[in-house]
This record gives C-alpha cells, sequence and structure tokens, in this order.
C-alpha cells in the first residue's frame, strides 16, 4: 500500500475527511456536533471548512451525543458527530442507546490511532471497532492511503448512509503528523488532482456519488381484510408517534370507524378534543373497566406506552383480532399477544378504505367518563395547592412549540393528568428511558429551528446532565428549562420498595441541593417558585410565558416537598376508584 511521504500525511488525512463531510451533506446532514481532540483533527478541519453544515461544540462527548440526538429528532434528518479517540468515544454511549432504540438516524466520525499503536500501550488508544456493539452499524476505514481510491470511499458511505434509521459508526484511523497548513478545499483538491481524478465529475457537482433509490411499498390491508376487522367492537390505541406523523389521520380514522382512541402522552393527540386522554386513570374505575372489556379488536399504532394500566389492559383483553402499525419491522409489544403486524406509515394505513364499523360509538359512555375526570382534575389539581401535578398540567396549556418531558415522575405525571391544553410537539427519551442527556436533547430542539422549547424534569435528572446548561447558555431563542426539585428521586415513593428507611436510604438519595447557583455559574435567567407560596402557580406560569417570550435560556426551579406528588397521585387514585 502507498503511504504518502510525512509532508503530504496530514493533507491527506484532511482530504478523507473533507470527502467524507462533503458527501453527508450531500446525503442530508445539516448539523454537525464536535468535542475538541487532537487525533479526531483531520475531521474537525475539514468541518472548519465546510460551509454547508451548522456547527455544534461542546466539551462534554456524553452531553454531545444527546445533543445530536435533539438535533436529528427535530430536523428528521442524520446528525454527524465528531470525537476524538479512547473514552471520548465511549462517553456517546448512553445517546446511541437510546438512538438505536428510537431509531434516529445519528452518524459517529470517531477519530482513532492506526492500527499498529493498538495494544501496545500508545496513549489514549483502545479498540473503538465495534465499541458500540448492535447499537450502531459499523464503518471501519484505514489509515488514509493514496492506494484506496476515493471512488471506494464514497460508494461505501453512501450504501451505509443512504437508508439510515439508526446510528453509523464510522472509525477513521489517522497517522500523525495531523496539523497542516490550513487549506481551503479547492487548493486542497488540487493539490490531489491525479488521486481525485476518477471523481472529477463529482468534485462539480452537488448530488452523491451513488443515489440509492429505496423502496417505498408500504405493507396494508385488502378491502376485505379491512371489512372483516371493521366487524366488531374496537379500540384504538395510539402510542409514540412522531410530531411529523399524519397524526390527526388517526383521529378521522377513529370518527370513521366510531371506535374509541385511547392517546399516550407521547402521541401527540393528547390536546385533541375527540380523543380518550384520560385512559391510565380511567383504567381505575370499575365502569371504565367493564365498558373496555366489550371490545373484541384492537388497532395499535406505534408502541413504548406510557401507562402500566393501559399495558395491563392490552395484555389481559383476549383479543379476536389484534393489529398493530409500525414504521419498521421490530416487536414493541412486551406482552408477546398473537397479532398481525402492519409495517407502514401512520398516513398511508389510515388513508385506506376504512368504512363505519358495524359497532360504531359502542363506546360512547367513555366520552362522558373522561369529562368526568377532567372536571375531577381540575377541582383536585388546578383548584388545589401547588405541586407538581399543577406544574405539569400548567404547562399543557402555555402555548410552546416543544415540550420535552423528563423521564421518572414527569413523564408519568403527564401521562396520568395532562389536560387537552395547546397543542405543543412532544418529546421524550422513552426508548431507554434514561435520566441522563435531557437538558442536552431539549437543546438540539430548540437549536434546529429555534422554535420556543421548554424542558421540564426532575433534580436527580438535572443533576445527571448539569454540563449541558453550557450547551443552553448559547441558545439565543426562547428555551425555558423547568426543573422539579422534590430533594431526591422520588419515582421511588410509588414504588413497593420493602421498608422506609431502604427507600430514603438507598433510592430515594435525598440531596440538599439547590440549582440557582448552578444557573450562574451558566449566567442563565434563574427563578424559583416555592411550595409554600400562595401566588405560586401564578408566578409560575407568569415566569413561563415571560421565557417563551425572551431570547435565550431561563431556569425554573419548582420547589416542592419530597412525598407532595405520591400523596396527591394516592389520594386522585382512591377517589378515582370509589366512583
Amino acid at each position: 500500500m502507498t503511504t504518502p511521504s510525512s509532508h503530504q500525511t496530514a493533507e491527506l488525512n484532511l482530504l478523507w475527511g473533507s470527502l467524507i463531510l462533503e458527501e453527508l451533506t450531500r446525503l442530508g446532514v445539516e448539523h454537525v456536533c464536535m468535542a475538541p481532540g487532537s487525533r479526531s483533527t483531520p475531521l474537525t478541519l475539514a468541518a472548519a471548512h465546510q460551509n454547508k453544515l451548522k456547527q455544534h461544540l461542546h466539551f462534554d462527548e456524553r452531553g454531545l451525543g444527546f445533543l445530536a440526538l435533539g438535533l436529528a429528532k427535530a430536523s428528521q434528518s442524520p446528525v454527524a458527530i465528531i470525537t476524538t479517540s479512547g473514552t471520548a468515544v465511549a462517553n456517546l454511549y448512553p445517546a446511541i442507546v437510546e438512538a438505536w432504540l428510537t431509531h434516529v438516524p445519528l452518524i459517529i466520525l470517531s477519530g482513532d490511532r492506526p492500527q499498529e499503536l493498538i495494544g501496545c500501550g500508545a496513549n489514549q488508544a483502545i479498540s473503538q471497532p465495534g465499541i458500540f456493539a448492535g447499537y450502531a452499524e459499523q464503518m471501519n476505514l484505514p489509515t488514509p492511503s493514496l492506494d484506496y481510491p476515493p471512488q471506494a470511499l464514497l460508494s461505501e458511505l453512501d450504501q451505509q448512509v443512504s437508508s439510515i434509521s439508526s446510528p453509523l459508526h464510522i472509525n477513521c484511523m489517522y497517522r500523525e503528523p495531523l496539523y497542516c497548513d490550513t487549506l481551503t478545499q479547492d487548493s486542497l483538491f488540487k493539490l490531489f488532482n491525479d488521486y481525485l481524478a476518477p471523481i472529477s465529475w463529482w468534485l462539480d457537482a452537488s448530488d452523491a456519488y451513488i443515489k440509492h433509490h429505496t423502496s417505498t411499498r408500504e405493507a396494508l390491508p385488502s378491502v376485505d381484510e379491512i371489512q372483516a376487522f371493521s366487524q366488531g367492537k374496537g379500540v384504538i390505541v395510539a402510542g409514540t408517534l412522531s410530531c411529523h406523523d399524519s397524526n390527526l389521520e388517526l383521529i378521522e380514522l377513529a370518527q370513521t370507524l366510531g371506535w374509541p382512541i385511547l392517546a399516550d402522552a407521547q402521541s401527540q393527540l393528547r390536546h385533541h378534543p375527540l380523543a380518550i386522554n384520560h385512559i391510565d386513570q380511567l383504567l381505575h374505575q370499575k365502569q371504565t373497566k367493564a365498558l373496555l372489556e366489550q371490545a373484541e379488536h384492537i388497532l395499535v399504532f406505534g408502541g413504548r406506552l406510557l401507562s402500566k394500566r393501559l399495558i395491563a389492559y392490552i395484555a389481559e383483553q383476549q383479543w379476536r383480532k389484534y393489529w398493530q402499525v409500525l414504521p419498521h419491522n421490530e416487536r414493541l409489544d412486551p406482552s408477546h399477544k398473537p397479532k398481525t403486524l402492519w409495517h407502514s406509515n401512520l398516513k398511508a394505513f389510515a388513508s385506506q378504505a376504512w368504512g363505519k364499523s358495524s359497532h360504531a360509538h359502542w363506546a360512547k359512555a367513555l366520552t362522558d367518563y373522561n369529562e368526568q375526570m377532567e372536571q375531577l382534575f381540575t377541582d383536585k389539581i388546578d383548584n388545589d395547592k401547588f405541586g407538581e401535578a399543577q406544574v405539569i398540567r400548567a404547562l399543557a396549556k402555555q402555548p410552546i412549540s416543544q415540550l420535552f418531558i423528563g423521564n421518572s415522575l414527569p413523564v408519568r405525571l403527564f401521562d396520568m393528568f395532562s389536560p387537552r391544553g395547546v397543542a405543543s410537539n412532544i418529546y421524550t427519551n422513552r426508548g431507554a428511558s434514561g435520566i441522563d442527556g435531557l437538558i442536552a436533547t431539549a437543546s438540539g430542539l430548540a437549536k434546529h429551528k429555534g422554535d420556543a422549547t421548554c424542558i421540564v424534569l426532575g433534580d436527580i435528572s438535572a443533576l445527571h446532565d448539569l454540563n449541558s446548561l453550557a450547551i443552553a447558555a448559547n441558545i439565543d431563542t426562547p428555551f425555558v428549562i423547568v426543573v422539579l426539585n422534590n430533594d431526591g428521586g422520588n419515582i421511588f415513593n410509588l414504588l413497593p420498595v420493602p421498608t422506609e428507611p431502604l427507600r430514603k436510604d438507598y433510592y430515594r438519595l435525598s440531596h440538599g441541593f439547590g440549582f440557582a447557583q448552578g444557573a450562574a455559574m451558566f449566567n442563565l435567567k434563574y427563578q424559583s417558585i416555592n411550595y409554600g407560596d400562595e401566588q405560586a402557580l401564578k408566578r409560575f406560569n407568569h415566569a413561563v410565558n415571560s421565557g417563551l417570550k425572551q431570547a435565550g435560556t431561563s431556569v425554573i426551579e419548582v420547589k416542592v416537598p419530597h412525598n407532595q406528588a405520591s400523596k396527591q397521585i394516592a389520594q386522585l387514585a382512591k377517589l378515582i376508584q370509589e366512583q
């Protein structure tokens, strides 16, 4: 293999980095997220010369990975991540796992030592190929060589990225020297004119080297299958759906069939007046259970449901016909019920020749039960003492373009109690359901288009991702961070930990920290809302509304007792069960 002379090694490294990043832009990549490092210099310099990519920098690779995740969710396009070698790559792991589970396309470009420096004690050298195991596809490149044709590099990249729907790890081995005099892309291409001759036409083009046309054929039921499925009492369940899906067509389908639509918190339909948005709490009621036990057919769109009560209902019911519609070929049913899986997007499936069910409006009473439940929450949450559920319901009524809901207790409260409210785009990280990287992910959402964005998360989650306030500090559009500080992981108040001392010492982990100093450290606007304040709800709504109207990041810390939410959840459950 021909090795370039030492004075051209850095230039050839940079050329390969430039070819890769240029082709990625032609394949739809809009954003590149970078953390500083020496071994990734050829990629960093190439990115610095790229005027087609929006650049985002952060010192913490774990937060960087989640920033890229948020950008990819918001843009619906692949996002590139550049890291140096060693543990820098490993710090991306949590974000890669989340992206793989939820089909978010991330492209990791990791700088690496050449093969001769692996396993011999060289500094910052680990085995990077395959580091993400089954959570990312692999593209392991050799060290740049004039014997490796540029057309092979581009064609492999096109093959890997053309139909990407989950993470791809491109490991880039570079020999030193890594740094070279600043070269423009044009001057770099001229330096390697002979090497690039086979792709000279590509240099002047704007399309990818190889165009891949992937099949868009949907798996859809026939007219006879639809007619047979419609003959019976059925329910429609809206699971986790993207805000980019045609969700209102699902409402139209439910109206056509005359079947109730049970809306998960992540369905983008909780705000809609024709959806049953309180199904989690309704399943406490005997009358609701008795009514829904009559259902014979179920049509599920998406998966990863939040409500354990809804999951249990689906698992325990003996369905005559069970259909599930998913955009990818995967198993999203922990109960493993027998079913028919349709691999289709929502719009194509809902727009088929559906007609009125033979048992249309069989569960009409469910709408009345749902309205009664909303009135109960208005009386017992909105018009009662300030607390976490009241905060969640207040946020749902605010004009927020993008609302990111943190894991653990906040997302549970949203699923249990959120009102119809305003039609915000709802985002979560519910693939692995971790509490890490939440601020960074929401920052990515905010950075894509600059839409007004709010995140609500718990105090432990905020402590977990405190570094990402540095990302938030660089956002110049409205971004509101609401921290529910109940002094520990109080989701465990809802779980059957054997004794209270065990719960306190080993699960809840009270810390006594506040976030005023953290906000000050990153020069962020800060406001505290306290439980005992009679004007707490009014002050909270004003703080959120103000934050959504001004440029930059605002931190709102809501301080509540550790058992406020768990007590309220238990009291409401008892009231509902007694109805």
